[in-house]
């Protein structure tokens, strides 16, 4: 089973670092370490926000909030693990594109009030179908990781090797992350019986 640390230690091998990284939190004092805790979470955020992977992906009732708007009938909590939402559905919703006939998921926004991003609709008792951080690399595929560590790859490039090279090198990655991606995604979506449909542009919480 693979750990942080192992996909950060397979980044440095495929950049030629013959370097061994122990911990990354709190690092353990060497260059590669710090730069891994550095460039670790943007690494994985990024690939993740790539495509709505089944493995990150949750469907859960919200918590309504009391807050009245005229525009809306109801707003709900973003749930605190959400990188994107991808659709408000009715609560007994089969899946996101119909339900006895009807077209879903139900329009909805998201608004920032009160220091807390709600979810404005018109749904009662909405579910919300969205992609989740996933900080646990047991939850990865073989595929998943291979793309998440040459991306990893590219991003220490620039940090570990020297202007002209980092900058060569870190192309060559960023071309074999493309690579990797695509075949992930063909993998992960191989696993759906629902034939995926254009949906509205992803809101992204950040």
């Amino acid at each position: 089973m693979l750990s942080v640390v192992d996909i950060c230690n397979l980044a440095l091998s495929l950049l030629g670092d013959s370097a061994t990284v122990v911990s990354i939190d709190p690092p353990e004092g060497s260059a590669q370490a710090e730069h891994c805790k550095r460039y670790w979470p943007h690494a994985l955020q990024a690939v993740l926000e790539a495509h709505p992977w089944g493995f990150a992906t949750k469907r859960v009732r919200p918590a309504q909030l009391d807050v009245q708007n005229p525009a809306w009938a109801y707003h709900y909590a973003l749930p605190h693990d959400a990188l994107a939402v991808f659709a408000v559905l009715p609560p007994d919703a089969a899946d996101d594109y119909e339900q006895h006939g009807h077209a879903v998921p139900v329009e909805y926004q998201l608004e920032r009030e009160d220091g807390q991003i709600h979810i404005l609709t018109n749904q009662r008792g909405a579910v919300v179908r969205y992609l989740a951080t996933a900080d646990d690399p047991a939850l990865y595929p073989a595929v998943f990781v291979d793309a998440l560590v040459w991306k990893l790859a590219g991003m220490l490039a620039g940090s570990l090797r020297k202007v002209d090279a980092g900058a060569a090198e870190a192309k060559r990655c960023q071309e074999m992350y493309a690579y990797h991606l695509r075949l992930a995604i063909g993998k992960d979506s191989e696993q759906r019986r629902v034939r995926l449909r254009p949906q509205t542009p992803w809101m992204q919480v950040r």
